[in-house]
């Protein structure tokens, strides 16, 4: 078995490897997924549950995905047996992402919970592997992880157990054991660090983050062409389309606007960002649900009102542009000005939910002026001094 030893943190020209863009692909699957139930939720007017059933199913994916992510940044030896076990992960996230529908539906949790079980433990044969590979406090790293991982997955699969009436309970368990999956990198990196590359990192954020907003432009597109061709209602789409679009590239955008790897430079900032894009691939991906709860709605098919047919897509939207601007967008800002575009932006993105059928472009208006207003300000003369 060849060796898997951890790479350089200062290795030059690392990118992604044609098997994690592979990787990311299919993780979008389930992103799809849990976007086209979350729209299914909120058109018949079962927000509520949709968004929480949402937010459990996106927290599996996105988990799974950060946790190969940075494992990869640390251990890609690329040879067969590493392929191989990636490979088995890939067929974890299919799993889960068959059973996002019956999990919506009838709080079946069953396959969710298989294909993420799948997942976790082909990546703790990966650690394992490690552990063997290394020795002194790198091992003991790995090892904590394996074990970690290995204990909540035992939780997940006792959740499965819990009555089927016991909606409270297994919300509680799901939060335990959220915190818990959360709480193995702190507790297997407390006195050593693995040698992810922060260059690889913030590369890998990004493509994905681009996936996801692709799919959410696919989405979105799907929904209106479909609208059109059943209900010939072109006039009332166009400014959702228009708006939509708007908002997405003003979301590219944004979040690229600034080069994110030079901030990553220890532990402490690369576990807060990290853990915070949780926010920002979710919201990413809801906006492009609430774009097609929008158009469903002005073609007369979601059973929800003005209001929450707008805050759909308002709601992720602000919320993308706040969480970007948090985890870093604000690092780079000058003064006051700078610091302001953004969460003004995000308050008046919020604002366009009463403005009615033109909520959506409203809202595309203000992420399209927010862009223009960062560029403006960017290239004044640096202050003096």
């Amino acid at each position: 078995m060849p060796v898997m030893m951890a790479r350089s943190r200062t290795e030059k020209h690392r990118a992604s490897t044609p098997l994690e863009l592979f990787f990311d692909l299919c993780f979008v699957v389930a992103v799809a997924q849990a976007g086209a139930r979350l729209v299914h939720a909120v058109a018949e007017g079962h927000t509520l549950t949709g968004v929480g059933s949402y937010a459990a199913v996106f927290f599996a994916i996105w988990w799974a995905w950060v946790n190969f992510s940075w494992f990869a940044s640390a251990y890609d030896t690329d040879d067969p047996l590493y392929r191989v076990v990636t490979l088995v992960q890939i067929t974890g996230v299919l799993i889960l992402a068959a059973g996002v529908p019956r999990a919506f539906d009838a709080g079946d949790w069953t396959v969710v919970v298989i294909g993420y079980v799948v997942m976790r433990l082909a990546l703790t044969s990966q650690w394992l592997r490690a552990a063997h590979c290394t020795e002194g406090a790198e091992r003991r790293v790995a090892l904590r992880y394996a074990v970690g991982i290995t204990v909540v997955q035992l939780g997940w699969i006792a959740m499965l157990f819990l009555p089927a009436d016991s909606g409270p309970v297994r919300t509680a368990a799901f939060v335990v054991l959220a915190l818990a999956e959360m709480s193995v990198p702190a507790i297997a990196e407390r006195d050593r660090s693995t040698s992810w590359h922060p260059h690889h990192i913030s590369e890998r954020y990004g493509l994905f983050t681009i996936i996801v907003l692709g799919e959410t432009i696919a989405a979105a597109t799907v929904a209106v062409q479909e609208a059109v061709d059943e209900h010939d209602a072109l006039g009332e789409l166009l400014p959702i389309a228009a708006g939509g679009l708007l908002i997405v590239f003003s979301a590219w955008w944004i979040y690229f606007a600034v080069p994110i790897h030079d901030y990553l430079r220890g532990s402490r900032e690369a576990f807060i960002w990290g853990y915070g894009h949780y926010l920002i691939f979710g919201s990413a991906a809801a906006i492009g649900a609430g774009i097609e709860v929008a158009v469903e709605h002005a073609v007369g098919k979601a059973h929800v009102s003005d209001t929450a047919a707008a805050a759909a897509v308002t709601i992720p939207s602000a919320l993308f542009l706040l969480t970007v601007w948090t985890l870093h967008a604000r690092h780079f800002k000058r003064d006051l000005a700078e610091q302001l575009a953004l969460p003004v932006a995000a308050l008046a993105i919020l604002a366009c939910t009463f403005a009615g059928g033109w909520a959506v472009f409203a809202a595309g208006l203000v992420a399209a002026a927010a862009v223009a207003v960062e560029v403006a300000l960017s290239r004044r003369p640096a202050p003096a001094g």
